[in-house]
């Protein structure tokens, strides 16, 4: 399941599935196939989801890359078959933060699923 995460604000933001909804749970939203986050909500979902990336940066602090995973799991079995490359939550959070960033300074409410 892929999701796009829209805003006249600022171009879509597209996610597969799994991962666009940790992305709502970060921002305190339900993960749901259908969603808003308002103009009222921006501001905390922008904090939420700038402590995560903080946090995930901290937690890699020193490591090296080689001590990274080259891949993880889908879902399924964790085979091959059922994995994808390795992407840290900061690369995948900053394009939505963006996202949300212009939302609130042209207060423009992002929505998914529509």
């Amino acid at each position: 399941m892929i999701v796009t995460f829209q805003s006249p604000a600022s171009g879509d933001v597209i996610m597969f599935g799994d991962v666009a909804k940790r992305m709502m749970e970060i921002m305190g939203k339900d993960a749901s196939d259908k969603g808003i986050v308002t103009v009222e909500q921006l501001p905390a979902a922008i904090a939420r989801l700038k402590a995560a990336i903080e946090e995930d940066k901290q937690q890699r602090a020193g490591l090296q890359e080689e001590d990274l995973p080259q891949t993880e799991k889908v879902g399924g079995d964790g085979t091959a078959q059922n994995s994808r490359p390795f992407v840290t939550l900061a690369q995948r959070a900053v394009p939505l933060l963006e996202l949300l960033e212009w939302s609130l300074k042209k207060k423009k409410p992002v929505v998914w699923g529509v």
